[in-house]
């Protein structure tokens, strides 16, 4: 929210204006204004939110149509902003600052919302490699793509040379991956991942931009230090230990304070709840900065405290958080999708696609293998699957960012190589997820979630909910459901049924049903599950 007021606010600054009025660029470089119809209006507040609305609505309807085919969903939210740009419709933005202010709150509440999702019994089992993966497995990312950067520009050397703290400070960018866009690709196309897959890359995707992070800023300094600065190694990891360590910390402790203030605080006002931890967010990671610990590390372990913690209303701040978690994303997108010149982008398409290819080929790929060495039980097939999951988002774009501010020398040139990888990574990657996935041999069906009835049950209850597909038609008094389960709604092609034991079940039918959530939970699942299995095997025989 704090960041459309700001990018609301930044645009009599970057847009450009003539007698009061508010023009879009016309040159012969806006390649989608070939018919030149010329675009002026006054600027008003009203002006600028009816065409902020258009362009949101528009955002919507083209993400609505990149999910039916395997599009990521930030890759059509950048073409957008692209698209609406100096070089497309003709909006100037060149304000890095803003842009990185926007993509510091957006990082700042997606990665929180991550760690709210995050169950600790479904990352226990994958805690050791997740975290290797986050951590080491940037660090590497990051030192082969900096090798390679820098022997590329050497053996080049009459077009450019690059040293190499510059080389490494653009592999430090770019180092953290985007999984979260892979689970919408996958959510879209019904799919699930054996092997725990889901779980470790979730955690990777959401723990590993505190490296990225803290890496790129590491190297920013070292470079601003010059040739004569004494870099002393025990200074640096002196620094990530600090970084890591208030992060943790702060995160942890605040992450449990403010769970114990939403318990206790008592509003009246329900809807104060979601605002509430809104607040907690930015407190968070604003006061974890102050005392240089990583916020965006404390943001992530501070979501994942709260969100394995009983709260007061935890449904509406899920809900809230959900929609405003996609309110920034759009923002941001967009926001990072104007600051880029296409034109610009043609000039260094050549040596950004050779990297690109590199780190999608090679760089990933043997950071994945080097760091997942120690764990015996991950295979090859998901070691491949893993390598390849290794997209480049958002926090890249945005890491991108504080060369250009920091007044870095060719910060502009890091930015649009990232900005460019990126697209290359969403378009290669992205859209061929699913396929690798099949090909491997790891995707599953995955069966619609409760969450389809519309039916929010109350912690409080101690209950669960679960879903089943009717296999066998027969009366629901004769239908097989562990002991302590019922049926609370029937589903049949869209309309909704009250159940009682003279309901005749059809094939196709879904069952809600809701259980004690007690020691027996696990076993009535299994039970299920043997039962489902057993239907599933009829009818294939049949």
């Amino acid at each position: 929210m704090v960041s459309f007021f700001l990018f609301i606010f930044s645009l009599p600054n970057t847009l450009n204006f003539k007698n009061n009025s508010l023009s879009l660029q016309n040159s012969s470089e806006s390649w989608l204004l070939l018919i030149h119809i010329p675009i002026t209006m006054i600027f008003t507040a009203e002006n600028v939110l009816l065409v902020g609305a258009v362009i949101w609505f528009v955002s919507i309807l083209l993400s609505k149509t990149g999910y039916r085919f395997g599009v990521p969903v930030l890759l059509v939210f950048l073409l957008v902003g692209m698209l609406l740009g100096v070089d497309g419709i003709g909006i100037q933005f060149d304000n890095y600052k803003y842009a990185q202010i926007i993509g510091m709150v957006a990082l700042s509440i997606i990665l929180f919302s991550g760690g709210m999702d995050t169950k600790f019994k479904d990352i226990k089992p994958i805690l050791g490699p997740g975290v290797v993966l986050s951590t080491l497995g940037v660090l590497l990312t990051t030192f082969f793509t900096g090798l390679f950067i820098y022997g590329i520009s050497h053996a080049f050397s009459h077009v450019i040379q690059i040293p190499l703290t510059f080389a490494l400070l653009l592999a430090a960018t770019m180092s953290s991956t985007d999984s979260a866009s892979v689970f919408n690709i996958l959510r879209s196309q019904k799919m699930g991942l054996r092997n725990k897959l889901q779980p470790m890359l979730e955690f990777e995707s959401g723990s590993n931009d505190p490296m990225a992070y803290m890496l790129t800023i590491v190297m920013i300094q070292i470079i601003q230090g010059g040739e004569t600065a004494n870099v002393e190694v025990w200074r640096i990891i002196l620094n990530f230990v600090v970084q890591f360590g208030f992060g943790l910390l702060f995160g942890f402790g605040l992450g449990k304070l403010c769970a114990w203030i939403i318990n206790k605080i008592d509003l009246q006002n329900k809807s104060l709840y979601p605002m509430l931890m809104i607040g907690f967010i930015f407190f968070i990671f604003a006061f974890t900065d102050r005392f240089n610990g990583n916020g965006y590390l404390a943001v992530y372990v501070a979501g994942i405290v709260m969100g394995n913690t009983k709260l007061a209303e935890t449904k509406s701040i899920s809900s809230f958080l959900d929609g405003i978690v996609w309110f920034v994303q759009i923002v941001m997108f967009l926001v990072l999708g104007l600051l880029v010149n296409p034109y610009e982008m043609f000039k260094i398409a050549l040596p950004a696609l050779i990297v690109g290819i590199f780190v999608i080929v090679i760089g990933r790929p043997l950071a994945v293998w080097l760091c997942l060495l120690p764990f015996k039980g991950i295979g090859k097939k998901a070691k491949i699957f893993i390598s390849w999951v290794g997209l480049r988002g958002a926090a890249p774009i945005i890491f991108a960012t504080y060369p250009v501010v920091e007044g870095i020398e060719g910060g502009e040139f890091i930015f649009n190589v990232v900005f460019f990888i990126t697209l290359t990574s969403l378009i290669i990657q992205g859209t061929t997820i699913p396929k690798v996935a099949n090909m491997l041999g790891l995707s599953t069906e995955k069966d619609d979630g409760p969450e389809n009835f519309g039916v929010d049950i109350p912690e409080e209850l101690n209950t669960i909910l679960q879903q089943q597909v009717v296999k066998d038609e027969a009366y629901l008094k004769d239908y097989p459901l562990p002991e302590g389960t019922l049926v609370m709604i029937v589903e049949r092609k869209g309309k909704y049924i009250v159940p009682n034991g003279k309901l005749f079940l059809k094939k196709n039918d879904k069952l809600l049903l809701i259980s004690a959530r007690n020691d027996e939970t696990e076993e009535s699942r299994e039970t299920f599950s043997f039962l489902d299995r057993i239907s599933k095997t009829r009818s294939k025989n049949n």
